[in-house]
């Protein structure tokens, strides 16, 4: 079994990978297996009250977890003129979301990835996986696969070989409802 489809069969059972995203590495893992987020959140040393982000291979596998009827259509055409990329919205979650993913938020962060290794992950597992910086809280995101071995390396059940997207920072979150711009890319 080569390095992806180890990646994929840990996140059919439970686990948290890394991956590396559009700027930095990700951990990630299931986003509906809370007992996955708890996993996660351990690995991170992150506390669950802010919220963790879902990438995507593309829109519709982001569609269950949003409220689209809190959306007006042309604050839903600015989000998808921005992907995929670097982009992530800040939008009004559905009822599928837990507070594992939410945080203390009733909000959930999304992205539809342009990075074509993600987007094959995403799409073989067959929706989107959580994505926050693969990196302890506090320490500086990983960007090679050496730097997630030596930083998280024994927390984790699988990482992702590959290069990052060759951005040098992680992306641009927006606010779907405002428009606004929380932290620049």
């Amino acid at each position: 079994m080569d390095n992806f489809q180890t990646t994929v069969a840990a996140l059919q059972s439970g686990e948290v990978i890394a991956y590396p995203t559009e700027g930095v590495f990700g951990v990630g893992c299931d986003p509906d297996d809370a007992q996955a987020i708890e996993k996660l959140l351990a690995v991170k040393e992150r506390p669950v009250e802010k919220g963790l982000i879902l990438i995507a291979a593309n829109f519709e596998q982001l569609r269950p977890y949003i409220d689209e009827a809190q959306l007006t259509e042309q604050q839903l055409e600015s989000v998808q003129q921005t992907w995929p990329g670097p982009y992530t919205w800040i939008m009004p979650a559905s009822s599928r979301v837990s507070p594992w993913l939410s945080g203390a938020f009733d909000t959930i962060a999304v992205r539809v990835t342009d990075h074509e290794l993600v987007q094959k992950l995403c799409l073989a597992y067959g929706k989107p996986i959580t994505s926050t910086s693969a990196n302890l809280s506090g320490m500086p995101s990983c960007m090679t696969t050496e730097e997630v071995k030596q930083q998280l390396g024994t927390r984790l059940s699988s990482v992702l070989e590959g290069e990052t997207g060759g951005r040098n920072k992680p992306s641009e979150i927006r606010d779907a409802r405002t428009l606004k711009v929380l932290r620049q890319g």
